[in-house]
C-alpha cells in the first residue's frame, strides 16, 4: 500500500471534536487525505460538553499527522450551517470523497439503567435529536457532493455491531434506539447509494480510551492501565487511532463496495486489513464481550488483542 493511499482525497468527519471522530480524522490525515473537521466546541467558544478539546485542536493533528485538516465550526441541528459546510467544500474542492457521520453529543444526556417512562424526556429527545436528526441532515446536504464522482465512501459510527445491538439492550430506551438507528441508517443509505456507485457501512470501535473515559476511569493514555484493579474488562480497551485506521484502510480499498450495507468493527476489520492499535495490538473487542464479559467469565485478553 503507498505510503499515503489518501493523498489526493477530501473527507469530512462530522463531530470530530474529541474521540472517535477525532482518531478518525487524524489517521485520515496520516493517510494523505484533505480532512474537514467540524462540530461545536471551538477555541472561542465550548458546546455545553465545556469541554477543553476544539475542533481546531484536531484540525491541527491532522496536518501533523500528513494530511490537510481544515476545521470549520458546525451545528449540524442546524441544515443552513450544514448547507453552508458543504458549499464551502464544493467550492474550494469540488468533490467528496469520504463522508464519516460520528455525531452524538449525550453522554451528558442519558440517565444509564433508567426506563423511559422515569427517564428525563427532554434530555431523551434531545439525545436523539443529536444522535439521529444530525446525521439525516448532514448527509441530505452532503451526499449530492460526494455522488459527483464514483467511489464514495459513507462511513455511518455508531456503538455495537447489528448482530450484538440486536440481541442485547443498551444502557437505556433512548440509547439502544439511538445507536440501532445508525446502524439501520447506513443499512437504508447503502441501498439508495450503492446503484449509485458509492458505499455506506456502519461502523463501532470497541472499548474506546476516549478523553471522556479516561478522565472518567482518573488515568491518562499513558497509564491507562491503572484503571485495570478497578474495571478488569478495561483490558480490551482501544485509542480512537484504532478505528481511525479502519476508516483509513476502507477508504484506501478499491474494493470496498463488498462492504455496502454491512455492520462492521475496528477489531474485524484490523484481521481484515492487517492494521493494528498504537501499541501494535488488535483488540477485538466485540468478539471479547459475547465470549469474556458478557459470561462473567474473569478479564483476560489472551487471544483477544
Amino acid at each position: 500500500m503507498p505510503e499515503q493511499p489518501l493523498k489526493d482525497k477530501i473527507a469530512l468527519v462530522a463531530g470530530a471534536t474529541r474521540g472517535a471522530g477525532r482518531g478518525i480524522a487524524v489517521e485520515l490525515g496520516a493517510a494523505g487525505a484533505t480532512v474537514y473537521v467540524t462540530g461545536r466546541s471551538t477555541r472561542a467558544q465550548r458546546s455545553e460538553y465545556d469541554r477543553p478539546e476544539t475542533i481546531e485542536d484536531t484540525a491541527d493533528l491532522v496536518t501533523e499527522a500528513g494530511g490537510r485538516g481544515i476545521a470549520v465550526p458546525t451545528d449540524h441541528l442546524d441544515p443552513a450551517q450544514v448547507r453552508s459546510l458543504v458549499d464551502r467544500i464544493a467550492g474550494e474542492q469540488g468533490r467528496l470523497d469520504v463522508l464519516v457521520n460520528d455525531i452524538w453529543g449525550g453522554e451528558t444526556l442519558f440517565e444509564w439503567e433508567t426506563p423511559l417512562w422515569e427517564h428525563d424526556l427532554d434530555n431523551g429527545l434531545r439525545l436523539l435529536r443529536l444522535a439521529i436528526e444530525t446525521h439525516v441532515v448532514t448527509s441530505h446536504h452532503a451526499l449530492p457532493l460526494l455522488l459527483r464522482r464514483p467511489g464514495g465512501l459513507v462511513v455511518e459510527v455508531t456503538d455495537g455491531t447489528a448482530e450484538y445491538n440486536r440481541d442485547n439492550y443498551r444502557v437505556n430506551f433512548f440509547y439502544d434506539l439511538a445507536k440501532a438507528s445508525v446502524l439501520r441508517m447506513a443499512f437504508s443509505l447503502a441501498h439508495e447509494l450503492g446503484p449509485r456507485g458509492a458505499t455506506a457501512l456502519a461502523l463501532t470501535p470497541g472499548w474506546l480510551r476516549s478523553e471522556l473515559m479516561l478522565e472518567h476511569f482518573g488515568v491518562r493514555e499513558d497509564n491507562w492501565r491503572d484503571a485495570l484493579g478497578e474495571v478488569p474488562h478495561f483490558a480490551i480497551s482501544e485509542t480512537p487511532r484504532y478505528v481511525g485506521r479502519a476508516v483509513a484502510a476502507l477508504a484506501a480499498d478499491p474494493g470496498v463496495s463488498r462492504h455496502n450495507g454491512a455492520s462492521l468493527s475496528s477489531g474485524g476489520l484490523a484481521r481484515e486489513y492487517g492494521f493494528t492499535d498504537l501499541d501494535g495490538s488488535r483488540p477485538d473487542a466485540w468478539r471479547y464481550l459475547v465470549e469474556v464479559q458478557d459470561p462473567g467469565k474473569p478479564a483476560d485478553t489472551t487471544g483477544y488483542r
